[in-house]
């Protein structure tokens, strides 16, 4: 059975949808970041880099969102979560998921954990108060340049969309007001709908 180290509130949502989506008999273990248990021996020797997602597989583990993913799609093709017989196509939902996570999460953790890149309160305060601002850019390119809608990459629903419905969900703790971006809004509203969010969001709340 697949294991997904999980912690509420972060990027591991997306990959939590994306196995309820496939239909994939999994196992959900917390990482309470509360206690700092990410830094525990036992989670190190799961993931040294000591960061949720970590997904447990027969063959081993593997960590960083967007591969885990692709692997879901891959591993489960007959969910159709992603053009795996189209390069082109395929390349596509790899370059969105990139962008996310290589440049909107990283602004995005700008405002909350910037002591990863300075120790001067003052550093730390300054990027505090322009993460809102990369953060709404990043989501002004993806409401006019890449979600075709109604799902990102047009027609069908692939791993694009619970990765954006992810980092959507924490525009309002980023700062930035959702409502600047009908189609985003839009896709998130349509994402809560679905039952395997809906499902997957009842479980991290029970």
């Amino acid at each position: 059975m697949i294991k997904l180290y999980s912690f509420p509130g972060t990027i591991s949502l997306a990959v939590h949808i994306a196995l309820e989506e496939a239909g994939a008999d999994y196992e959900l273990v917390k990482v309470d970041f509360l206690t700092n248990e990410q830094r525990s021996p036992d989670y190190l020797a799961i993931n040294p880099k000591s960061r949720v997602p970590a997904l447990v597989t027969e063959r081993g583990v593997l960590t960083e969102a967007p591969a885990l993913m692709t692997y879901v799609a891959q591993a489960f093709p007959q969910a159709k979560l992603a053009p795996l017989d189209d390069p082109f196509a395929m390349a596509q939902v790899q370059a969105f998921n990139t962008y996310l996570c290589s440049a909107v999460h990283v602004s995005a953790a700008h405002r909350h954990r910037g002591y990863r890149w300075a120790d001067d309160p003052v550093a730390i305060a300054d990027m505090r108060r322009k993460a809102p601002l990369a953060v709404a850019e990043h989501f002004e390119l993806i409401e006019t340049e890449y979600l075709v809608g109604p799902w990102v990459m047009g027609g069908d629903y692939t791993i694009c969309d619970p990765y954006l419905f992810t980092l959507t969900g924490w525009l309002p703790r980023d700062g930035v007001d959702m409502a600047q971006f009908p189609k985003v809004a839009d896709h998130f509203a349509r994402m809560g709908e679905r039952p395997a969010v809906r499902k997957v969001l009842a479980q991290l709340a029970a």
